[in-house]
């Protein structure tokens, strides 16, 4: 029973930074994607391999990155607008299906993703 557990949200002003935690408990592999949304689009995405994706708003702004002995999904958040306020949700794609070769799934698409945490609010004022 794979549970999911996001931290970190709250709220800045604009150009201020946020880290999001989410914690992966009930999976004990270590080889899975993960993904974090923000009311289901996609914000960036990492796959097994620890190589990630990025939508495009956010590109040079967040960074996702993964802890895979503690188990920990992480995104770092810079530079934040009002525009990126939302609940953010991690995600997980256990078969890592979107990091299949030959296929061109796209990881931000939450269709591949199984398993979701309740999410954390992130609010940024002008």
């Amino acid at each position: 029973h794979v549970e999911l557990e996001e931290s970190g949200g709250g709220s800045v002003q604009a150009g201020g930074s946020l880290s999001l935690s989410c914690v992966v408990g009930g999976y004990p592999y270590k080889k899975y994607c993960m993904a974090w949304f923000r009311e289901r689009e996609g914000v960036a995405a990492i796959d097994s391999d620890g190589s990630p994706t990025y939508a495009e708003s956010v590109k040079g702004r967040f960074t996702i990155s993964k802890d895979n002995v503690k188990n920990i999904l992480y995104l770092q958040m810079d530079s934040l607008k009002p525009e990126d306020s939302a609940m953010y949700s991690c995600a997980v794609d256990l078969g890592c299906v979107t990091a299949l070769p030959g296929l061109g799934l796209d990881p931000m698409a939450d269709r591949y993703y199984g398993y979701w945490g309740r999410g954390t609010q992130v609010t940024v004022s002008s």
